[in-house]
């Protein structure tokens, strides 16, 4: 009785143990305060280039190998996005609404990649908002932090 009870005893030690371990294991760290500003910081420029019909500043967000989803499938790299937004956006050469964001969330995906979400919002010039979700991935790179995917 007493061997099965410490064997019951050690039985519940390394279940606890596990269920911990992997717990620890699948819990994702808080992104460094000055990544998420950083990140942040380029969502800011993207907003000014955007409000200020500054289409290139916009883009600098994009890594040169970055993809995006557009209307018809997978864009590939900062030229295509631009095409995308000549054809939709700016088509007649600049946007006709402001661009703000709200509901930013980042979050780390290891060392040099992160996950931005949030709510893009279009204002103004008469007409009514318009509103959507998106997913970002980015990446450290040696120009700062970079998007390589906008689902948008």
């Amino acid at each position: 009785m007493r061997r099965l009870r410490g064997l019951a005893s050690l039985m519940a030690t390394l279940l606890t143990s596990a269920c911990t371990s992997q717990m620890a294991s699948t819990s994702t760290s808080p992104m460094p305060a000055s990544d998420a500003a950083a990140i942040r910081a380029v969502f800011d420029t993207t907003a000014a280039g955007w409000n200020r019909g500054d289409l290139s500043a916009y883009l600098s967000a994009y890594a040169p190998s970055a993809t995006a989803m557009g209307r018809t499938g997978l864009v590939r790299g900062p030229s295509g996005i631009e095409q995308q937004m000549r054809e939709g956006f700016w088509k007649s050469g600049r946007p006709l609404q402001q661009l703000s964001y709200d509901h930013l969330e980042i979050r780390p995906l290891g060392a040099d990649h992160a996950l931005a979400t949030g709510q893009y919002i279009l204002s103004g010039g008469g007409l009514a908002d318009r509103t959507g979700w998106f997913t970002t991935i980015w990446e450290r790179t040696p120009a700062g932090w970079r998007m390589i995917h906008d689902h948008s």
